[in-house]
C-alpha cells in the first residue's frame, strides 16, 4: 500500500516492482499477488489496461489509519483507558497534533476564546445564585 499512495495515481505491477527492487530484490509475481490480495480486501480497485491492471487506492493513508485506529479502540473493554493509555504514549508532537485535530473536528462555531468563556461562566452563576454577583462585589 505504502507503493500505491506515494504514487497517488494508478499504478501497474511493473511500476510497484521497478520501485521495491531499488531496495531489495523481489519477483514479479510476489508483487502481483500481493496487489491482487489488496484488491480482494478492497484496499485497492483495479482498471484493466491491456493485459495488465492499474491498481490504486481505495482511500488515502490517512483515513487507512484512522480505521486502524478506530479498529483497535472499538475492541477495548475500556475505550477510555485505552485512551489514556495510547495519549501517553505520544510524543510532544503527535500531541499537537492531536489538539491541532480537535480544534478543527470541533469547527469555529464550538471555538471559544478564553474572555467569552469567563462571562458566560460568571452569567451561569449568577443565574443560579441571583444574589451572589453583588455579595461578591461588595466584598
Amino acid at each position: 500500500m505504502t507503493r500505491v499512495w506515494k504514487w497517488n495515481r494508478p499504478v501497474t505491477v511493473r511500476e510497484v516492482l521497478e520501485d521495491l527492487q531499488q531496495e531489495r530484490t523481489i519477483a514479479y509475481t510476489t508483487v502481483m499477488t500481493v496487489l491482487d490480495n489488496l484488491h480482494q480486501k478492497g484496499w485497492v480497485r483495479r482498471e484493466a489496461e491491456g493485459r495488465a491492471y492499474r491498481y490504486e487506492a481505495v482511500s488515502t493513508r490517512a483515513a487507512y489509519a484512522a480505521a486502524l485506529m478506530n479498529d483497535a479502540w472499538s475492541q477495548s473493554d475500556n475505550p477510555a483507558a485505552a485512551l489514556v493509555a495510547f495519549f501517553g504514549m505520544m510524543s510532544e508532537e503527535q500531541r499537537q497534533a492531536l489538539q491541532d485535530a480537535v480544534r478543527i473536528v470541533q469547527g469555529p462555531e464550538t471555538r471559544q476564546a478564553p474572555e467569552a468563556v469567563e462571562p458566560r461562566a460568571a452569567q451561569a452563576e449568577q443565574q443560579e445564585n441571583p444574589g451572589s454577583a453583588e455579595g461578591a462585589a461588595g466584598r
